[in-house]
């Protein structure tokens, strides 16, 4: 009898510390809420103890242009214009790169490849139907697809940063199916160094 009071003590024991002891674990390849402060994570310095802060490297790429810590783009002039002719457009409910639109996506793959101090925003769009939550998830997984195609081309994910706008930023605000097709869409920014 008592060990039976004595495992049944143990078990809720365990199912007690389980959630206290639970490992959290930290999502890689995650787009930052706009507004959001993102701090990268830093690893210690050779030779240094852990848990020592360090500060940010600034690195020079190889055109000279400096640059901040890799993925750090923050205040660097945005050209909406370059990309314009690159815009990916979308089928209604679908977040998959039709094979007609994946050349545009190589076109900007290639313009990164060639100029490695430059790096890329997506911004991901929809019509206006639906809800905003669902839009904006939508848009979401727009510009993450179109991320994933500059990636698999070759370009470092940290210089592909990604935002969703849902159905906010309409192009056409027209309310048929022909301003629905131009508001479904992925945009490409390009950010270059000060």
């Amino acid at each position: 009898m008592k060990t039976v009071k004595f495992l049944n003590l143990v078990a809720l024991g365990l199912v007690l510390t389980i959630p206290v002891v639970g490992c959290k674990k930290t999502p890689r390849g995650i787009t930052p809420l706009p507004g959001a402060r993102v701090s990268p994570p830093s690893a210690p310095p050779p030779g240094g103890i852990i848990g020592t802060p360090t500060t940010p490297v600034v690195t020079e790429t190889p055109t000279g242009f400096p640059t901040g810590p890799r993925g750090n783009y923050e205040g660097w002039p945005e050209d909406r214009e370059i990309f314009k002719s690159q815009t990916i457009y979308f089928d209604f409910d679908s977040a998959v790169i039709k094979s007609s639109e994946k050349s545009k996506a190589d076109a900007v793959a290639a313009h990164l490849r060639a100029n490695p101090s430059h790096a890329v925003k997506i911004e991901g769009h929809c019509d206006e139907r639906g809800t905003e939550e669902y839009n904006r998830a939508l848009g979401e997984r727009r510009a993450l697809a179109v991320r994933e195609q500059l990636i698999a081309a070759g370009i470092a994910p940290d210089r592909v940063l990604t935002i969703s706008y849902g159905e906010d930023r309409p192009v056409d605000p027209g309310h048929n199916e022909a301003a629905w097709r131009k508001n479904r869409r992925g945009e490409f920014i390009l950010l270059t160094p000060k």
